[in-house]
């Protein structure tokens, strides 16, 4: 982390097999944290309410309604497990690379970083973008990671 803190990429990082990523050119991983899990936040809806009216029975079997149903849409967001992979950290992006979902975010398409205890919340520079948060298990250092090398 001092590294990073002074402005020098660090060239400590060896790991043993093949990571599930395709660097670009001049990119270089920073950190890489196995067995992390991906969340992203989804919108749901539910629609509520009620009716009112009454049901007149026309022959046997055969009803006849009059009413009224009154209702509106309620929205809620709940944080769903995508996926569980790597965390990758590069001096040019950050990807995620699990088995059914893979993700490359560059650090000039990103708006903000959201701490949490056990990860690090990102938002992406888009029109419809959600926030993605990244379970690595050590949040304080994996927020710290990336907000300073975003700013390189």
């Amino acid at each position: 982390m001092a590294d990073v803190l002074n402005g020098v990429i660090p060239q400590r990082m060896s790991i043993d097999g093949n990571l599930p990523i395709n660097l670009q050119k001049g990119e270089q991983i920073v950190w890489a944290f196995s067995g992390s899990k991906y969340l992203e936040d989804k919108t749901r809806r539910q629609f509520v309410g009620g009716s009112q009216g009454v049901s007149i029975r026309v022959m046997k079997g055969v009803y006849y309604r009059v009413g009224a149903f009154k209702g509106q849409a309620v929205e809620h967001t709940e944080r769903i497990h995508i996926d569980t992979g790597w965390v990758v950290v590069t001096n040019k992006n950050i990807y995620f690379a699990g088995p059914r979902k893979s993700v490359r975010l560059p650090y000039k398409k990103i708006v903000s970083f959201e701490p949490f205890s056990d990860g690090v919340g990102v938002m992406r520079d888009a029109a419809t973008a959600k926030p993605q948060i990244f379970v690595t298990g050590d949040g304080w250092f994996t927020y710290n990671l990336v907000t300073n090398l975003s700013q390189l």
